[in-house]
């Protein structure tokens, strides 16, 4: 299970940084309102859509709430990393983490009920995913889309359309923002050799065996996150 690159230009990055910057810097804390877009864009320089984008998509992650009423309201703390990571990757870390947390009983039990669902087409076309993601990663070009795919397939064999709307949902608000998660566009390459697994398991109709290994899958992105974080602290 991997990330793909659905990316935001560099300017939108940048203006996110600058906003989780003057959070920090003007003590703004969980449930305290944000400066109008207006005002936001003046202060920084850009256009006031640039910051209504950047405020919608911090939105579809739940950093922020956003309405005519209240105003756009911070959800999350912002505070400088520990290890002086800029914020932007401290963000990114954060809200990814928060995306697997969400992200992780929704697979699980995708895959369970693949194992049970799945009728022998859909079996079929698990497992040619599951081998043309293999060929990717095997020859070191780009698997992300391939790894998209596959759990599609997995989604559909289900029988329940919102497996697929949640988790896509989950990808889109991350990716609206982030292109490459933490700077790492192979983030979570480790667990592509488990996919071999967890294709069989739903092919063999194993519910059981199909969850443990989504399981071991989501655990092995989350630790490569944090892995990652640790290397970032101390280039």
């Amino acid at each position: 299970m991997g990330y793909v690159n659905g990316g935001s230009s560099g300017k939108q990055r940048d203006v996110l940084e600058a906003i989780a910057e003057m959070i920090v810097s003007r003590g703004i804390g969980v449930d305290d309102r944000l400066p109008p877009e207006l005002e936001l864009a003046r202060e920084l320089g850009v256009g006031r859509s640039t910051v209504r984008e950047a405020m919608k998509a911090w939105q579809g992650m739940a950093i922020v709430t956003r309405n005519k009423g209240a105003g756009t309201v911070l959800r999350v703390p912002i505070v400088p990393s520990a290890e002086r990571l800029p914020l932007s990757i401290s963000l990114e870390a954060q809200s990814l983490i928060r995306t697997l947390e969400v992200r992780r009983p929704l697979e699980i039990e995708a895959a369970r009920h693949a194992a049970v669902r799945a009728d022998e087409r859909a079996r079929h076309r698990i497992m040619d995913r599951m081998y043309t993601l293999l060929d990717h990663h095997a020859a070191g070009t780009d698997w992300r889309p391939a790894d998209r795919r596959f759990h599609a397939e997995i989604h559909a064999a289900t029988g329940n359309p919102l497996f697929a709307q949640m988790v896509e949902q989950l990808q889109r608000a991350f990716h609206d923002v982030y292109g490459d998660p933490i700077g790492e566009p192979q983030l979570g390459a480790a667990s592509i050799p488990l996919h071999r697994p967890l294709a069989e398991a739903i092919r063999d109709g194993a519910p059981d065996r199909a969850a443990a290994v989504m399981g071991e899958i989501v655990d092995m992105v989350e630790t490569a996150t944090h892995d990652r974080m640790g290397d970032l602290n101390h280039d």
